[in-house]
């Protein structure tokens, strides 16, 4: 249905914005080094069914965290509420950064749960919400969701080097949308987004 706030794609009882199909969007790493995990006024938003990997991961990957991370865990726990009420990783305090980020020595911010995930070492990669990153989701009443772009300035570059490449952000996620909502999901997206993009 096309209205002036753009055209919004339904599938199931998912709703998702135009804009996951026509932003271009590839993440520039050797730009921003990681900035989205030591920015930001809260945490990463975590779905309940997230808490327990993450703890249960946590005796492994802990190691990879910093002290900082894991004294905020220490006293904060996995988790933390935010002002909106919303479930979200800790913040360490004082500062901005998630609790479960790793530097590296060379001025990148990683995940000390996906470090560990890729070394084998952990089944639990990250939260959904890290992996789906610029598009965020929102629980509508009635208990569909909505999947829309943020636009976040510290990620200027991935926008820009999405342009250059020619990515669409839907395309740059297609792994984690997979994963999250499932093949079928993808192929229908997939299919819309050629149709929208053909007629644009």
């Amino acid at each position: 249905m096309k209205k002036e706030f753009g055209t919004i794609i339904q599938i199931g009882d998912i709703l998702v914005s135009e804009d996951v199909v026509f932003d271009w969007f590839s993440c520039d790493y050797q730009k921003c080094k990681g900035c989205c995990c030591i920015i930001g006024d809260s945490g990463a938003p975590l779905d309940e069914s997230e808490l327990d990997p993450i703890e249960a991961g946590y005796p492994v990957y802990s190691g990879l965290m910093t002290e900082a991370g894991r004294s905020t865990v220490d006293e904060k726990g996995f988790f933390e509420i935010d002002r909106e009420g919303d479930i979200v990783t800790p913040v360490v305090p004082g500062r901005e950064e998630c609790a479960y980020a790793h530097f590296d020595g060379e001025g990148n911010c990683l995940c000390a749960m996906e470090k560990c995930f890729f070394a084998g070492e952990c089944s639990f990669r990250k939260p959904s919400s890290c992996w789906l990153y610029p598009i965020r989701v929102k629980k509508l009443t009635g208990g569909g969701l909505a999947l829309n772009v943020h636009h976040w300035h510290i990620c200027k570059d991935a926008f820009e080097k999405g342009r250059r490449e020619k990515v669409r952000v839907y395309e740059f996620l297609k792994e984690p949308l997979t994963s999250r909502f499932g093949e079928e999901f993808y192929s229908a997206l997939s299919a819309a987004a050629r149709m929208l993009i053909a007629r644009s």
